[in-house]
């Protein structure tokens, strides 16, 4: 009997043993798996604080530019204000000069325009035609009244219709003489001319020799250009256009000289 309480008692005790073991190895596993969770949510934080800690310094360095770049157009400003010597009064009495000279040069187009046309009175409609655009006098002559076909040689009837604009011309100093020859698209060749391009510069370069040496207008104000078939104002399709655009074109321009110093002076 002694035996047997003995016995269960050892046993009861081993069990104790063995249950107090389990319950401490749980607690051991749960309490390791708690350090390892809080160690991870450590690394997280650090991980954060430091992007935070960027992030500050990305908005410290661009607040930082955007002051330099501030204090920079407040100096540029300062810098024109202090450059700027022209009043309120001075940019109103500029404004009126230069609208004074722009009417100025328009009545003297106006007037050279007036005193072409007069002065070629004569001539008919479909011979020459005077007229103003985009501020210039335009003097467009027909092949007709000038040369003959395919030819730069100006005749006796067109001379005498330059020898008219030359008088106005010499009358009136401050112009520019651009002389532009245009011809029709139908393809020339010939020994004296290559192409259109060829004959439109020949023809204009006539003209300027007889202005410049027959009736004594100024070289230095006259300019010669050949244009070809490429700026037509009617259709080549008829033989009506083409002869219309078979012309010379005498472009008088004002002198802009003063215009240009008083804007940018």
């Amino acid at each position: 009997m002694k035996n047997a309480i003995h016995s269960f008692a050892c046993l009861s005790l081993l069990m104790g043993v063995m249950f107090t073991s389990c319950v401490s190895n749980k607690k051991f596993l749960a309490s390791e798996a708690r350090a390892d969770k809080l160690q991870k949510e450590n690394a997280n934080s650090v991980n954060q604080l430091i992007d935070c800690n960027l992030q500050v310094k990305n908005l410290k360095d661009t607040k930082a530019s955007l002051q330099n770049e501030n204090a920079s157009v407040e100096n540029d400003l300062k810098t024109l204000a202090t450059e700027s010597k022209m009043t309120i009064a001075d940019q109103a009495k500029r404004l009126k000069s230069l609208q004074n000279i722009i009417q100025s040069q328009k009545d003297v187009m106006n007037n050279l325009k007036n005193s072409i046309a007069a002065a070629l009175l004569n001539y008919k409609a479909d011979e020459l035609s005077v007229y103003i655009k985009d501020g210039n006098v335009y003097v467009s002559l027909e092949e007709k009244l000038l040369f003959k076909s395919g030819s730069d040689v100006v005749n006796p009837q067109g001379k005498e219709a330059l020898k008219s604009l030359a008088r106005v011309l010499n009358s009136t100093k401050d112009v520019t003489v651009n002389i532009e020859g245009h011809t029709d698209n139908v393809p020339i060749a010939t020994k004296s001319f290559q192409d259109n391009w060829d004959l439109s510069t020949a023809r204009a370069t006539s003209i300027v020799r007889i202005l410049a040496k027959d009736y004594d207008v100024d070289p230095n104000r006259i300019i010669a250009s050949g244009r070809g078939q490429f700026h037509p104002v009617k259709t080549n399709d008829t033989a009506e256009g083409r002869a219309g655009n078979r012309r010379t074109e005498i472009i008088l321009s004002p002198d802009l000289n003063e215009l240009y110093k008083l804007l940018y002076q």
